[in-house]
């Protein structure tokens, strides 16, 4: 897992949860991670479908849009 375990925890307090598991928390990274890969693969095929080796945010927003409507 690359996504340390605080600030996840500290995202979910923020949302209101007054205490937070630490199972809690390891799944939440674990699945923002798995979300997090699929949208940065899809963003690297945008930026060579462009003819770029750059990913840039445009290509980051439109990857995330794709990626988060999916099912």
């Amino acid at each position: 897992m690359i996504l340390t375990l605080n600030p996840i925890k500290k995202l979910i307090k923020r949302c209101g949860a007054k205490r937070v598991s630490r199972d809690a928390t390891k799944e939440l990274a674990y699945i923002l991670e798995k979300k997090a890969i699929k949208i940065c693969e899809r963003a690297n095929k945008l930026a060579k479908l462009a003819g770029r080796k750059t990913v840039m945010k445009k290509d980051i927003r439109l990857a995330a849009k794709e990626v988060l409507k999916e099912k």
